[in-house]
Formats: C-alpha cells, sequence, structure tokens
C-alpha cells in the first residue's frame, strides 16, 4: 500500500533503500532514544529492512522532493504491538533523520497513518509510547492529539540492554473524527 501527504509518500521498504536508511538510521541521536541500536553498516541496514522493516503496515517515510526515505513509520495491529491491545486497536510508532527534524514531517506522516487506521484498516484506538527524554516524540504525539494514558517503569529494551521508562498515550477514533 502507498499512502501520500502533502510532502510525503509513505510505501512499503525496498531494498534500494538500504544507503538512506543507513544515512539517518546511523545517527545516535536517532536510534538509542527511541530504544533501538544505531545503524552500523550497510550490511546491518540491508539486514533491517529485510527482517524488521518487512513487517506489515511498516512504511518508508519518502521525500516527495527527492524521492528519497528518509524516516520510517509503521502500526502494529493487535498482537504485533508490544503494548497487549486487541485487534481492534493499533499502536504507531516513527522516526525521522536528524536534517528533517522540527519541519512537521512526522506528524504529517502520523496524521496519514491515523486517517489509514482509523478510515481503512478500522481501528477502534491507536496507542504510542515515548520513553523519558524523548521530548520530541512527545511532542508530535501531542500535536496530533495523543493524550496520556500512563506510564510503565522498568520497560526492558533488549535491543540496548537497558530499561527505562515509557509513557504511553492513546487516540481513540471518536476524539480522531471530533478533533
Amino acid at each position: 500500500m502507498i499512502l501520500k501527504t502533502n510532502r510525503l509518500i509513505l510505501r512499503p521498504w525496498e531494498e534500494s533503500d538500504v544507503e538512506n536508511l543507513h544515512r539517518y538510521a546511523s545517527a545516535p541521536e536517532v536510534g538509542p532514544i527511541a530504544g533501538w541500536p544505531a545503524h552500523t553498516s550497510i550490511e546491518n541496514s540491508l539486514d533491517i529492512i529485510r527482517n524488521v522493516l518487512s513487517a506489515p503496515e511498516t512504511y518508508a517515510v519518502v521525500d516527495k522532493g527527492t524521492g528519497c526515505a528518509i524516516g520510517s513509520i509503521g502500526l502494529m495491529v493487535g498482537k504485533a504491538s508490544n503494548i497487549g491491545i486487541p485487534d481492534t486497536e493499533g499502536e504507531v510508532g516513527y522516526w525521522i533523520g536528524v536534517p528533517y527534524w522540527g519541519q512537521g514531517l512526522i506528524p504529517e506522516a502520523v496524521q496519514e497513518i491515523l486517517r489509514h487506521a482509523f478510515e481503512e484498516v478500522h481501528l477502534k484506538k491507536v496507542w504510542c509510547g515515548y520513553f523519558d527524554g524523548n521530548t520530541k516524540s512527545k511532542r508530535v504525539q501531542e500535536k496530533c492529539g495523543f493524550q496520556y494514558q500512563y506510564t510503565k517503569e522498568n520497560v526492558p529494551c533488549p535491543m540496548l540492554n537497558e530499561m527505562r521508562t515509557e509513557h504511553i498515550t492513546c487516540l481513540k477514533k471518536e476524539d480522531w473524527i471530533n478533533r
């Protein structure tokens, strides 16, 4: 599936995106704050495309102007989420390369994923989370209408071999419709 916004195309990841993925996912400011290690090589990024970013409802965030993948967004429905939600609900996760921070691109992508989740996938709620200190992700969620629900302490981040505090937010379909 391909989704479009004013400035972005959200489409499945392709192996040809590997150089752009590595360029942006190797930055130490990107992955670790979201709970995953910075990419270490082109081969590492290719493995991630093949084994992680190939999951259903996972999209490359592509700049319409350049055609380059600059980030990622995914909708994990039901059991695909790690927060224990029913099949009528989903969780959104996202990141974008550092050169694109502060331009409103991820809120734009999240709004399109929300439209897709509620209108096409027919979900009742969409959840999101951010780790302590990830103020940029918190701000995206606030801009997109997510409401704080609860905080979980000692959440394992196995890829980084550490425990974190995670704040969970949610947006109900009726609140999205009435925004």
